[in-house]
């Protein structure tokens, strides 16, 4: 992916939005995206999952592989 903007990020996102962590696996960070999927279940018990999805979101978008 070209980085931060890029076309595969937004759809890393989009996916991040449907389900946490789905954008960071798309973007081949498994150990985030398992952190994030798990953490957002757990949280959503105690009505705070919606933080983590949030973060798995913007962290999707922002992401930028190191060269």
């Amino acid at each position: 992916m070209a980085g931060q903007g890029s076309t595969g990020n937004v759809i890393a996102a989009l996916c991040s939005f449907f389900i946490p962590g789905l954008g960071q696996l798309i973007q081949g960070r498994v150990l985030m995206a398992l952190i994030q999927f798990v953490l957002a279940g757990v949280l959503w018990v105690f009505l705070l999952g919606w933080l983590i999805h949030l973060w798995s979101i913007i962290d999707a978008a922002l992401f930028k592989p190191s060269s």
